[in-house]
């Protein structure tokens, strides 16, 4: 075991498959050279070359156009999306191209392309640098979405997602780049948790607490602080969005009785609203109280300074905690 950063857990894990697959190679803007934006693929290119560490033009459709080109040739590529909000200029090659050829083809194409995203705000970014848009795409078939939270699951998924035959989108949060712990690179994949199982990071009895990314430390404070308090929080991190690991929230919502689902994305047509509607008809039977979201508010990402306010934090989670459990003199805020 070795104690490391996020990032610096990314940047392992990208070797080590590297040096696995020859057939596997990285593209994005500035990643080669400079090693990206937040250094994530530093010293790569300077190993394995620039034909499989490749600085390319700022034309993020083009780089994913290209990627689905390579992957008709047998390449596994790497794309980085050198921040959230520019992905958009690529929607249209990623849902339209890379998560229908599979299906369209009748399984002749594989597409195992893999996206990487930093995503999510608290770094104090100016516009289009901290967005959230997992749902845009978990609402397309054909693709797996998936994030991260702790350096060893950053080590270990990203070899997952690029091993998959299936495109996958990657969302680093990238708050949490410089958050350090242990991390085994000698891990066998098929042995390790798969990517799209959830992990169940606290047992609790009081109430379910169901998050991913960015906030899955926020969530655990949030189980300690109730928990001071004489409430037990029991709190998963979903790690795959897409698909999402329904039976181990349901075996959850079952003992507790109670969700709070927290994420930084707008409310409005959120994951929160699909896990809390997916729950409801799967445990209706078991709930004492209707699902409870905490999410951020259904606006443009506001400027850094207010940023703080947007964003789920501690007292906002349990808030949520509180509602659920029908305590009154609760505030307002982005919650249903």
């Amino acid at each position: 075991m070795e104690t490391m950063t996020f990032g610096r857990a990314i940047n392992t894990g990208l070797r080590k498959a590297m040096e696995e697959d020859p057939k596997v190679l990285l593209m994005g803007e500035d990643i080669g050279k400079l090693g990206g934006v937040f250094r994530i693929t530093d010293g790569l290119q300077k190993d394995f070359g620039p034909s499989r560490v490749i600085d390319t033009p700022l034309a993020e459709a083009a780089i994913m156009g290209t990627a689905v080109g390579l992957a008709y040739r047998g390449y596994r590529p790497v794309v980085e999306i050198q921040f959230d909000g520019f992905i958009y200029p690529a929607f249209d090659q990623i849902v339209c191209q890379v998560a229908k050829l599979h299906y369209r083809t009748q399984g002749k194409v594989k597409m195992p392309i893999t996206i990487r995203v930093p995503f999510g705000g608290g770094i104090g970014s100016p516009e289009h640098h901290s967005e959230s848009p997992e749902a845009y795409f978990t609402h397309t078939s054909g693709l797996r979405v998936v994030t991260v939270s702790n350096p060893q699951d950053a080590h270990t998924v990203i070899r997952q997602a690029i091993a998959s035959d299936d495109p996958v989108l990657f969302f680093e949060p990238k708050r949490r780049y410089h958050t350090k712990g242990e991390v085994d690179q000698s891990m066998n994949l098929q042995q390790a948790t798969p990517m799209e199982r959830a992990r169940v990071l606290t047992q609790g009895s009081d109430v379910t607490l169901v998050t991913y990314g960015p906030l899955v430390t926020t969530a655990l404070q949030a189980a300690i602080a109730a928990g001071d308090e004489g409430t037990s929080v029991e709190v998963i991190d979903l790690c795959s969005l897409a698909p999402i690991d329904y039976e181990r929230v349901e075996a959850s919502v079952c003992k507790t009785g109670r969700l709070v689902i927290t994420h930084e994305a707008a409310q409005s047509g959120g994951l929160g609203a699909e896990i809390a509607a997916s729950i409801t008809e799967r445990c209706f039977n078991y709930l004492e109280a209707p699902p409870v979201r905490v999410t951020g508010f259904d606006i443009p990402y506001p400027a850094s300074k207010l940023e703080s306010h947007h964003l789920p934090d501690l007292d906002r989670i349990l808030d949520g905690v509180d509602r659920a459990l029908g305590r009154p003199n609760t505030p307002s805020g982005a919650t249903a």
